[in-house]
């Protein structure tokens, strides 16, 4: 039995509201803990968000008797001491020191993007909702608002980020979904789920004689090209769809085409050569197995490799440039999440810690409860089956696959999960979820376009992947994957008004994947579904 002795980037549960002690030792633990926690936090200083976790890395030192946080990303690098800390409304506040100044000043990291408060969330959507009202009998005035609301519905999964309604002309009728500019763009970029739930809902609500055509959603003004883009891959035989950028300040409406599905904004990055960059990090490779034999490696570009055990990251091996001059040098650099440190003589026995611990608890049977075991299972799912593609589906080549393609600069999640190709050389989009997600659907929608975007191309070849094998035109698959015991209940009706030039399926694998991935069902495009909308007049 191993008894596993917790180091000082560990998770734990809870924080004191304020950190008893003010060492610089306890401060580390407090920050090092609540950043572990938090992977999509914010970072606010002086009323400003300076940094978005899910983009940044840091570093946090509690040596020479100072607390020492270090955040940096593309755009900006902040180095402070911290002074104090309190953890407020599911917020860490910081009294933090700029290096060469004497006063202190304050540091707030968020879990939530959103930092309004509840109160001024819900003036927000109530003040909204009137203004929505005066847009549709505005712009809309031969149809009369029926109904409109914010209120939660949770058995229909409607929460009161979006005014809901539906505005109506005789037998005719159209479903209404709006979100407000104050709103996340998550939240806006997630909008097109909602309505489409919601167009169903009206549908099944309304009376025989009324006829629901389709669907107006509303976004905010310059924040439409992901619902436009995932809007544009819907079955157009089945509803009527309508995207609109709404100015809120002076009312102004601006009808978003939606039909042109060419005009997708993408970009392909090159396929890096994995044997050459292997080898250019050999001492590294060599270094690391040495310490945890038969972990993952992964090639992300001809200057960097991840080190990833059951699919999570936990060190990198980088080309850095040497203090003044312009030669290169190879370091390695380890960390989960966003932490990050150079690996040096000094930390060595934490990182060997990480690595045995990693070992020890990331297993099919670990600690269920244990922070490094629940880690981004999604990661843990894609290794499975990144390593084997034809676990899930025998069609697919198990020697010819992608994972984490970085070629979707418009997208949420910008990423891939695995790109691969059919025996008869056909491309296969494949999304994997590990835990319920609403937004499977759309979300592999939107893959699927911009594959098939590149594909019409030829890029993929050009761009070195798939190198010597011939892919098929014709157009991708789309496999959506997820433990069968864990699919959302609104999955189905999503996957009804996906457009039939997709070719998808969805495979249900057993709850117990990570001892065997085994698939459970399948369901294929086509199936139960529904019968075509009849014709009416456009609005």
């Amino acid at each position: 039995m191993v008894t596993y002795h917790r180091p000082h980037w560990t998770v734990t549960p809870t924080l004191p509201a304020r950190i008893a002690m003010v060492s610089p030792e306890s401060l580390t633990r407090a920050v090092s803990d609540f950043l572990s926690e938090a992977a999509t936090a914010v970072v606010v200083e002086n009323g400003a968000v300076v940094f978005d976790m899910a983009r940044a890395k840091y570093s946090i030192s509690g040596e020479h008797n100072r607390c020492l946080l270090h955040i940096w990303s593309a755009e900006r690098n902040s180095v402070r001491r911290v002074l104090d800390a309190e953890v407020k409304n599911g917020a860490l506040r910081l009294a933090v020191q700029r290096l060469g100044q004497a006063k202190p000043s304050k540091l707030e990291i968020c879990r939530e993007r959103d930092r309004r408060s509840p109160t001024t969330r819900r003036l927000a959507r109530a003040s909204y909702e009137q203004k929505l009202r005066r847009t549709l009998e505005r712009h809309f005035p031969d149809f009369k608002v029926a109904q409109l609301t914010g209120s939660v519905d949770l058995e229909k999964s409607f929460g009161p980020v979006y005014t809901r309604g539906l505005i109506r002309q005789g037998r005719t009728a159209f479903a209404v979904l709006g979100v407000n500019a104050s709103e996340t763009q998550a939240s806006i970029d997630a909008s097109l789920t909602f309505a489409i739930l919601w167009l169903d809902v009206c549908r099944s609500r309304q009376a025989a004689n009324v006829l629901v055509e389709g669907l107006k959603l509303f976004v905010p003004q310059g924040t439409s090209e992901l619902v436009r883009e995932r809007m544009a891959n819907l079955n157009r035989d089945l509803a009527k769809w309508f995207l609109y950028e709404l100015n809120e300040k002076d009312d102004a409406l601006v009808k978003i085409d939606c039909a042109d599905r060419g005009n997708v904004a993408t970009r392909l990055v090159h396929a890096t050569d994995e044997a050459a960059a292997r080898q250019r990090f050999a001492e590294s490779v060599a270094k690391i197995h040495e310490i945890l034999p038969n972990c993952e490696i992964a090639v992300l570009s001809a200057a960097e490799i991840s080190f990833r055990w059951r699919g999570l990251e936990f060190a990198r091996a980088r080309l850095g440039c040497l203090p003044g001059s312009f030669r290169s040098k190879e370091e390695i650099v380890f960390g989960v999440g966003a932490e990050e440190r150079v690996l040096e003589a000094g930390n060595e026995t934490a990182f060997i810690a990480l690595a045995h611990s990693l070992r020890d608890v990331r297993h099919p049977y670990g600690p269920r409860q244990h922070p490094l075991w629940r880690l981004h299972p999604e990661r843990w799912l894609e290794s499975l089956v990144a390593a084997d593609v034809s676990m899930i589906d025998e069609r697919l080549r198990p020697d010819c696959s992608y994972s984490q393609v970085p070629a979707f600069s418009a997208a949420d999640r910008a990423m891939v999960d695995v790109l691969t190709v059919t025996q008869t050389g056909r491309l296969t989009v494949v999304e994997l979820k590990a835990e319920e997600d609403i937004h499977l659907p759309l979300q592999g929608v939107d893959y699927w376009s911009r594959v098939e975007w590149h594909h019409r191309r030829n890029e993929f070849p050009r761009f070195g992947y798939f190198e010597g094998r011939e892919l098929s035109p014709a157009k991708p698959l789309l496999l959506l994957v997820a433990p069968a015991l864990h699919v959302h209940p609104s999955t189905d009706t999503l996957l009804r008004y996906v457009s039939p030039e997709i070719n998808w399926e969805f495979i249900g694998i057993d709850e117990r994947w990570r001892e065997a991935v085994k698939v459970v069902f399948r369901k294929r495009c086509g199936q139960d579904h529904p019968p075509r909308m009849a014709r009416s007049r456009s609005a």
